[in-house]
């Protein structure tokens, strides 16, 4: 039920976001100018916090960084397949395609905090510097095709991506910042999630999920049906603490990112496809993260 109450506030800013642009002064227009806000600058500010503000080991980056990465590359495998299929709408796959490997990592540093105090909340940072630059390339790259855009280009200017590589680069390097810098980049990135959720909401159209049906389902399924059964076995392959172990499995049963439907409306992408997938991806997650664990602590 913890778990469940936390993501609750999340989905609710959805909900609030739709009310807000249907039935409020605050229409659509308004939320153009906020995605781009969030796509920007706030979610790079949040992202780059995320990674700067928690200490990160070699070591603990090896073997937790190993099975990050093998979780999301199995995600991006699978997301990929599923636009080799026959009648799939290539424009919904492009755009829906990183919600299967995506995560919320405000919930995922929140959650952590929960489980595991600071040595969960350095677990989880560990796991965002290595997974975040690879889930932001593979979200890119199908975005970047379907629109005709020159891939490496998109790569190097995505704010996302820069925000990342940015921030890893400066914890791995020792780099302190100001308190000054420190504190005004955190609370912008503060900012990010709230805005974002309701810009969500804002995008979301209750009739997008029925344009593709079976790709929703099946990008839902691989965020939370596959992925958590992989890290429940994988957890036992490497040499990690319990409460990693706790972390890995939280980890892979996440709702996806807030961002993907701002990152898939800035680009081009059928953002309205995004917000549904979104918007049920954060009701799922409030069931598959506490079952994930309590599978997870029964099979201990």
């Amino acid at each position: 039920m913890a778990t469940a109450s936390l993501l609750l506030p999340d989905f609710l800013l959805i909900v609030l976001g739709y009310a807000l642009a249907r039935w409020s002064a605050l229409d659509r227009p308004l939320w153009d100018g906020a995605e781009r806000l969030v796509y920007y600058l706030l979610f790079p500010c949040l992202l780059f916090v995320a990674i700067v503000r928690q200490p990160i080991s070699f070591g603990t980056l090896a073997s937790l960084g190993t099975i990050g990465l093998a979780i999301t590359l199995l995600g991006i495998a699978l997301a990929y397949a599923l636009g080799k299929m026959p009648r799939v709408n290539a424009q919904a796959h492009a755009a829906g395609a990183q919600v299967a490997f995506r995560f919320n990592s405000y919930i995922a540093l929140a959650l952590s905090e929960r489980l595991g105090a600071a040595t969960g909340v350095a677990a989880m940072a560990v796991l965002i510097a290595v997974v975040v630059p690879l889930c932001n390339v593979a979200a890119v790259w199908p975005l970047a095709r379907a629109g005709g855009q020159h891939y490496g280009r998109e790569l190097m200017r995505n704010p996302l991506i820069v925000a990342t590589v940015a921030g890893l680069s400066t914890n791995l390097g020792g780099v302190a910042l100001p308190d000054v810098l420190a504190t005004t980049l955190q609370r912008l990135g503060a900012a990010a999630l709230p805005l974002g959720l309701m810009a969500v909401g804002a995008g979301l159209r209750i009739g997008a999920l029925r344009d593709a049906p079976r790709l929703a389902a099946a990008l839902l399924s691989i965020r939370h049906l596959v992925l958590p059964a992989v890290a429940l076995v994988l957890v036992r392959q490497l040499p990690l603490s319990a409460t990693q172990q706790q972390i890995v499995v939280m980890f892979s049963a996440l709702p996806t990112a807030a961002s993907a439907y701002v990152l898939a409306s800035r680009m081009g992408g059928r953002g309205e496809f995004v917000a549904g997938l979104v918007t049920v991806s954060t009701m799922l997650g409030m069931a598959s993260v506490p079952i994930a664990l309590a599978l997870h602590n029964a099979m201990r």
